[in-house]
């Protein structure tokens, strides 16, 4: 115990080993659902599911372990949402990239990062980043999420006149699904720890009572990762066709950890005087490394999560509830036949709600000032009307420019938002 206190500065930081343990506990059951989610959504490239799901629990603990040891902060990392369905949906079923290309693009951008976050340009990107437009990319990948879950739980369907319409709302898959969101919201509103992963339980576990999906046991020995491993192809992911998918995936995961970091650690009290976050290049590192070693094992995006708030709600203040999360996504190493127990109508519940809390930032936009709302309105809807996180960035980043200039307020432009959007117009003109 004081060997604990001495290396994560429990005393210091007003909290114990007993409430360290109990908030890893609770960050983990309200972000355990990525362990399920990510590799059925991964697995739609061709992928093998088992061994994405070695690469998710593995990625997940190393990045997280990482950030307990090195950083000491209460902050838990994981593949992130939006990232993994903008991997498979856009990326590989879109554009028709092999997955092998696509991973290569997410380890190049792990380097980048890493190397941003080495010499100090992320602060510089992100500072020059307009505050609306970092909302409303958040908000646009939320409403990507919600597009791909209710697709899959079949609440919406494609129609040759109206593009969308409403599904088959009598299917007992789409009406489990439905009920699981519910179940979700009611038990989040409750705040009951793991209300996400509970909800995907109990859909999965009523869809094989009714003789909807087969159980496939709980628990096994872990599976093989070579499938997956070593796969990224490095040549692929350098022609001038993913240089703008290298892009996004800097880009986002750049926005949703700085945002997640800072945000957590505001409601935990972890920001000095100046409301800078302390040992900050320690933290991106964690993130960056962990990046580049998921795409080496198999899986997309590693980033920090916001549900780690739910432990920062029940005192988590160090690294230690951190190293408690790692230590239970190496646990879950033996749990692949639950993985492949689950359907997809059993996670669209889960990616509804992550959409809803996504979608929050909308109202921090300035919605009296049009040529701030009006950018940050085209990111959040070019997103899922496009179903491109990047054609919504670029949405976002040329109207923005464009509409600074038309209305005679340059002076508000920094030159990286100028530098961005041009890059956006060349590319959409030239590489589309």
């Amino acid at each position: 115990m004081s060997l604990l206190d001495s290396f994560f500065k429990l005393k210091e930081h007003g909290t114990s080993v007993r409430t360290e343990v109990i908030a890893g506990v609770t960050t983990f059951l309200t972000m355990a659902y990525i362990i399920l989610v990510n590799p059925l959504i991964l697995s739609g490239t061709g992928m093998n599911l088992d061994a994405v799901f070695v690469a998710t629990c593995l990625a997940a603990a190393l990045g997280t372990g990482i950030m307990a040891l090195v950083a000491n902060y209460p902050i838990a990392l994981a593949p992130g949402m939006g990232l993994n369905a903008y991997f498979t949906f856009t990326v590989v079923g879109g554009m028709g990239v092999p997955w092998q290309a696509a991973l290569g693009a997410v380890f190049i951008s792990g380097v980048v990062f890493l190397a941003v976050s080495l010499f100090k340009v992320r602060e510089a990107i992100v500072n020059a980043i307009p505050r609306s437009l970092k909302f409303a990319i958040s908000a646009g990948v939320g409403m990507f999420l919600a597009i791909i879950a209710l697709k899959n739980a079949g609440v919406i369907k494609a129609h040759p006149a109206t593009y969308l319409t409403l599904g088959d709302i009598h299917s007992p898959t789409t009406l489990l699904a439905i009920l699981g969101f519910f179940v979700i919201v009611a038990l989040e509103y409750r705040k009951v720890p793991g209300s996400i992963i509970l909800g995907i339980l109990a859909v999965t576990a009523l869809s094989i009572t009714f003789g909807l999906s087969k159980f496939n046991g709980v628990a096994a020995a872990v599976p093989s990762m070579a499938p997956t491993f070593m796969q990224m192809d490095l040549h692929g992911a350098l022609n001038a066709g993913l240089l703008g998918v290298i892009f996004v995936f800097f880009f986002v995961d750049l926005f949703d950890t700085t945002g997640t970091l800072i945000g957590v650690s505001h409601r935990a009290g972890l920001l000095d005087q100046d409301g800078k976050l302390p040992r900050l290049k320690r933290a991106l590192l964690a993130d960056s490394i962990a990046i580049t070693a998921g795409a080496v094992m198999g899986t997309s995006s590693t980033t920090a999560y916001i549900e780690s708030a739910a432990g920062t709600a029940v005192g988590g203040r160090t690294g230690l509830t951190s190293l408690v999360v790692a230590i239970l996504f190496l646990a879950c190493l033996w749990l692949s036949p639950l993985a492949k127990t689950v359907p997809a109508y059993a996670t669209a519940p889960a990616l509804c709600y992550v959409a809803v809390l996504m979608c929050r930032g909308l109202a921090e936009i300035e919605w009296d000032d049009l040529t701030e709302s009006a950018p940050a309105v085209m990111t959040a809807l070019a997103m899922p009307f496009t179903f491109s996180i990047a054609d919504g960035i670029a949405f976002g980043f040329i109207s923005y420019a464009a509409l600074k200039l038309l209305s005679g307020r340059i002076a508000e432009l920094k030159p990286a938002v100028l530098v961005i959007a041009a890059l956006w117009v060349f590319k959409l003109a030239f590489f589309a």
